[in-house]
């Protein structure tokens, strides 16, 4: 067996019907075509190579992937897919490592996975990899890609380190702002961002079932997240919702009447979140933030990290219908009449930017 290949036990056929059920599952498509899925992860077994890379990171994400054992997709996707190179799953290291990871590159073709943000500052210096900078592995390692998939907050949109002083980026976005630092490797090839702190594994399981049988990605926002997961508020789905229109917001972690109420005043961004986690959830489908009495912190979002700092504290304000924009306190103060009096509690919540941008205007974009 290849040393550079990650493969798990041996799965029957009933398994590829299940993955092949559940990916069409997750992405909302017809459950008519679950043969059909099944004969291209069949037909693609041992051929589809993938190179994970990473940069400024925890690897929350890679643990995240590797610690998701059942239902069985990581298993299937392990049975899929010729795992080529990743610095921390991989047997191989030093130079039978890099070796492995130029031979996949000269070959081409494979799926590029970039966990961690891109530092651009002093010209990447800021993270090496064998002594070359991050940002120089990710342009050649993008430039012969099929498909390039960012996992994670910091992938994405830059996350934690882009508060720092390294300037890191994901890898198409620094924060809500579209760059150019790597448009000239990206150019006709499809990417993928599948944000959150750390990535949910079954949205990465369900995007590589999607291209392998497809050959083609899922519906994207703006933001080139896939709709299927990033399509929907965390606010219009939870189940703290109902305290929320009828004005009850936490205020004393220590009152335990307030157990299940709003934690909007304790700085929760599911207004501002579009997720899945709701109905994802996460440790084998166990709980999520919310209802772990965990305020939200919006990391689906581009404005995670710096503009959504700091986290756990009320920071943007509010405009009721009828009333317009107000401080927040006056609001919380009057909200049960302003619903009895049928103007009705549900907030419209607006972006207050105090986004990067503001910060880094005369900051000049490769």
């Amino acid at each position: 067996m290849d040393i550079f290949t990650l493969r798990s036990t041996e799965i029957t056929r009933r398994d590829f019907m299940k993955i092949a059920s559940a990916s069409l599952a997750l992405l909302g498509l017809s459950q008519a075509l679950t043969p059909h899925v099944a004969k291209a992860l069949e037909e693609s077994l041992g051929k589809q190579a993938v190179v994970w890379l990473e940069g400024q990171d925890c690897a929350g994400c890679t643990e995240s992937f590797l610690n998701s054992l059942e239902p069985p997709a990581t298993s299937i996707l392990l049975d899929t897919i010729s795992l080529r190179y990743h610095e921390t799953a991989m047997a191989a290291s030093g130079h039978q490592a890099e070796e492995a990871l130029a031979k996949t590159i000269k070959e081409g073709g494979y799926l590029l996975v970039i966990e961690g943000s891109i530092p651009v500052a002093e010209d990447g210096l800021f993270c090496t990899v064998g002594g070359r900078t991050f940002k120089d592995i990710v342009r050649e390692t993008a430039s012969n890609a099929a498909a390039i998939i960012p996992v994670g907050a910091c992938a994405t949109f830059g996350g934690i380190p882009g508060a720092g002083p390294t300037d890191a980026v994901g890898y198409l976005f620094r924060s809500t702002q579209r760059h150019h630092y790597f448009d000239d490797v990206t150019a006709g090839k499809p990417v993928i961002n599948l944000p959150t702190c750390p990535v949910h594994p079954e949205r990465l399981v369900a995007v590589i079932v999607h291209y392998l049988t497809f050959g083609t990605v899922p519906p994207l926002d703006k933001f080139n997240r896939p709709l299927a997961f990033y399509g929907t508020l965390q606010h219009d789905n939870c189940e703290r919702r109902g305290h929320f229109d009828a004005g009850r917001f936490m205020t004393d972690w220590g009152d335990p009447t307030q157990h299940e109420w709003c934690l909007y005043l304790k700085g929760c961004r599911g207004p501002w979140a579009y997720q899945d986690c709701w109905k994802r959830l996460w440790n084998q489908r166990t709980n999520y933030c919310i209802q772990a009495n965990t305020p939200c912190v919006g990391c689906s979002e581009p404005e995670f990290y710096e503009s959504f700092s700091p986290l756990y504290e009320r920071k943007f304000e509010v405009e009721l219908p009828g009333i317009g924009r107000t401080d927040i306190d006056k609001v919380m103060a009057t909200v049960a009449g302003v619903a009895a009096a049928g103007i009705g509690a549900d907030m419209i919540v607006s972006r207050l930017t105090e986004r990067k941008n503001n910060e880094k205007a005369g900051k000049k974009e490769s």
